[in-house]
This record gives structure tokens, sequence and C-alpha cells, in this order.
């Protein structure tokens, strides 16, 4: 098993080798819980869940860590604006993050740490840096001294000259150097507040993901990541602060994800195309907003567009209809063995081998993707052109995609659909319609046909018989 993955730090693809005893620590940088999230925040979750369970997949044991920022600047605002406290800011955007995650396919994290949970492991770890001689305390404010860590900006690949020179970073004057960074809040009024060594405060922004990454997954954990933007200087101050306070390399392996741009156009609500998965909800299928942003290379920029949206959702639409139709051949079909079932079972074992030399290769969900619409393709034309199909293909067919998606996430499986109450009146209106259709009453057939279509139900005809789905 070998398993190579791009590290930012180094710049190169990368064998993975587990930690301790085969299990893979990750550790992914989570929303700040004061509004729902965008879909570029989307890109970065459902990337980080597809890695995991390709881990899974693949036989390690995964511990997967995803905090939510409960505690900062825009959390207060916000909370001041709405008239509510910061706790119920927190916990009504916590809610909707786990409904719109759970509509993309995002698993649960096994653990989804807050900020203001882990007040005491935070102070320890600013007072292990203070004590090492890396951070100093001016009225009641701690601060990081960058230029005592002789590593700052190894991971963005800048030295510590060209950091100062392009920072855009406001000017403190308690500060010793321009990029220093704040770990330690002081209290101002009206701000929720903890008792500290240096007085009520919160902390800052950065340290709180060094605390709790290794909490929960010791002082040197395997992947860590993000987008692109919390390369500097969130996870280079998460560097610094860990290994400051350790002595012992932070990550292993970081991960990064690259841009989502809108139109061609970076997403901004200056420009008025700030999209939030909340939205997009109302207008298009969970799966179709996952299956797109899994069809490009994660680490590659990927553009959103409706005519990207509608291409996706064709595509998807091209392995659910395949999926209905060997589901319902083998519901409604006397299946015996084919001349042409080896060749197809290879077929399914060659693409199973090449899903995984996909996934393997820095988790390329788009080469793995091309992989299972060539098998769609081959098993179309074995549907269409094969006299006799043998049960053991469709059954080894549909046991395949279902395989594969407990990595991918999209698929949708024709026994979970057609369940329901209201199915033997859909069969009923089915043979009412075909017996119109023999009957040449092909005006009471397409007044079915409607009555049908107003419910969701897309009908089918084929040379086997009416076919009906839930429309996507």
């Amino acid at each position: 098993m070998t398993i190579r993955l791009y590290n930012t730090l180094t710049r190169k693809k990368e064998v993975l080798k587990p930690g301790r005893n085969g299990r893979i620590g990750i550790y992914a940088c989570g929303p700040t819980v004061y509004d729902y999230f965008h879909i570029g925040n989307a890109r970065v979750f459902i990337i980080f869940d597809l890695i995991r369970r390709y881990l899974k997949y693949r036989g390690y044991q995964v511990a997967y860590v995803q905090n939510f920022t409960d505690i900062d600047d825009k959390m207060i605002r916000r909370a001041h604006e709405l008239g509510i406290s910061v706790e119920e800011l927190a916990e009504r955007f916590i809610k909707a993050y786990n409904e719109d995650a759970q509509a993309l396919g995002v698993q649960p994290a096994d653990h989804h740490p807050r900020a203001t949970r882990h007040i005491p492991s935070i102070i320890k770890l600013i007072e292990r840096l203070i004590a090492n001689g890396l951070a100093y305390e001016v009225d009641g404010e701690v601060y990081y001294d960058t230029v005592k860590f002789k590593d700052y900006g190894k991971l963005s690949h800048q030295r510590l000259e060209e950091l100062e020179a392009g920072a855009r970073i406001e000017v403190d004057p308690r500060k010793r150097n321009p990029l220093d960074f704040v770990l330690w809040k002081k209290q101002k009024p009206g701000e929720p507040a903890w008792a500290s060594p240096w007085g009520k405060g919160r902390p800052g922004w950065h340290i709180e993901c060094s605390a709790m990454a290794m909490h929960y997954l010791g002082e040197t954990i395997d992947i860590h990541g993000g987008g692109p933007d919390l390369i500097f200087p969130h996870h280079e101050n998460e560097i610094a602060q860990s290994e400051g306070a350790t002595g012992k390399p932070f990550v292993r392996y970081w991960l990064h994800v690259g841009y989502l741009n809108i139109d061609k156009q970076k997403m901004s609500k200056s420009l008025g195309n700030f999209l939030t998965v909340r939205e997009l909800r109302r207008s298009y299928d969970p799966k179709v907003l996952r299956f797109f942003m899994l069809s490009a290379h994660y680490r590659n920029p990927i553009n959103f567009s409706e005519e990207q949206l509608q291409q996706s959702r064709s595509s998807l639409e091209r392995l659910n209809l395949l999926l209905f139709n060997v589901h319902n051949r083998l519901q409604h079909v006397t299946l015996q063995a084919g001349n042409d079932d080896q060749k197809m079972l290879a077929k399914i074992a060659e693409t199973r081998e090449k899903f995984i030399q996909a996934m393997d290769d820095d988790f390329n969900s788009a080469d793995a993707l091309s992989h299972l619409f060539t098998l769609a393709w081959e098993a179309n034309i074995y549907l269409d052109h094969t006299t006799v199909q043998g049960k053991k293909v469709l059954e080894t067919l549909l046991n395949f995609y279902r395989e594969i998606d407990s990595v991918l996430g999209i698929l949708t499986f024709q026994e979970h659909e057609v369940q329901g109450e209201g199915e033997e009146e859909i069969e009923r209106l089915l043979a009412e319609r075909e017996s119109a259709r023999k009957n040449r009453d092909f005006a009471k057939a397409d007044r079915i046909r409607d009555q049908l279509q107003k419910r969701g139900i897309v009908v089918e005809d084929t040379p086997h018989g009416p076919r009906w789905r839930y429309e996507r």
C-alpha cells in the first residue's frame, strides 16, 4: 500500500507513513461560526472528508479533528449586531454547519472541539512559550516573538524579511516586531473573557488550533491543512507556536486545497458573488455540489459557474441512471449467465485497481471519477447489446459502485429511492398509463405522465417496459 501526497512544506509528493500504531491523525481547520459557510469553505470540508474516507477505505485507522472557532472579533461584532450573546451565535451557526455539511455528505469529525472549551489548554501552551523565551506580555496581552523562532516562514517558503515587507499588519507599538502576533487578548468592555495569569481576556485566533490539535492528536500530528489562504499567517503561526513549545515537528504532511473562483473571479461580498451552501441548497442537489468539488484535483483552482453546475448535474445523472437501470434489470428480468460476463467482471476489477491508483496519487478524485465513467460506458453497452445478462455481473456492478461511493459520497441507489407509502399508487398509475398506450389513448397516457412528473417522478419507456425514478 503506497499513498503519495503533496506536502506544502517540502513542495513535493511524499509517501504517506503513519505515525503511531498505524493510525493517521488529521486536523482540518473548521469554520468561524458567525455565519453560514460559503462554497470555498465547502470545498475544503468535502476534500478532507474525502481524504478521511479514502484512508479508511484503504484500511487505515483515522482520528479526524475539525475545530469550531467560537470566539474572535467577527463573532463578537456579529453577536452585537444581532443582539444575542456570542455563545448563542455559536450555537446557531454550529447547528447550521451540521445541517449543511450533512447535506453535502460531510461526515462528522471524531472530535469537533471549540476554542472556548479549551481555555485551560490554551493558557498552558502560552505559559510554555513564555517560559521558552518565545512570547512576551505587554499590558495584559501576550505576543509571540517571531524573530526568536528561527524557522519562521518555512511553510510559506519566505524569509522573515520578505514577510515583513509584504505583511499587511496593523501597526501596534506594543509589538517588538511587525510580524509578532497575539496569543492572548486583553478584555475590552462588553467582551466575553476568561481569567488568566495576565488578566481577563481571550485567546488569539492562531493559538486555539495548536492547543486543540495537540490535545487530541499529540505533539506531532500526521496531516493538517485547509484552504491556501491559511498558509500564511495562520498555519505558519501554528508551526511557530507548537514547535516553539515542544521542540518537535508539529505536522508531518501539510495539505492545502486550491482556490474556488466564481465565474473566473475571486469570491467576494463586495463583488456580489458570495455564495453560501445554504443558498445553493435551494436550487441544487447537494450531491451535485459535492460531485462538482470532486471533479477537479483538490490542489488545482476550480471555477464555479452555472454552466459547470449543469455539467456536473448531467454527469452525475449518467452514473445514477446506470445504477437505476442495473437495479431495474435485477428486479424485473429473469437472469442467467451470459457469454460476456467474465469480460465485464474483469473490467469491474480493473476499474477498482485504476480507482485506487488514482486516489493513491495525491487523492486524485478527478482521474478516479474518469475511470467510473469509462466503466459506466462499458456497462451500458453490456446492458443494451448483450442478449442475456448474468445476475452476478449486475450485482457485482451495483456492489462495486456502492463500495466506491463509501469514498465519494455522491451516488443515489434506487432501492433507497423507491421506498415509500406511494409506491403502490405509482405502480397502479403506470399500469393504467401502459393500458392507455396499448389502446392508443395517448392523451390519457400523457396526462398520467404529467401527473407523475408533478410529483417529481420520471417515467422512461424501454424495451423491457416502463421504468420510474424520482427526479434528481
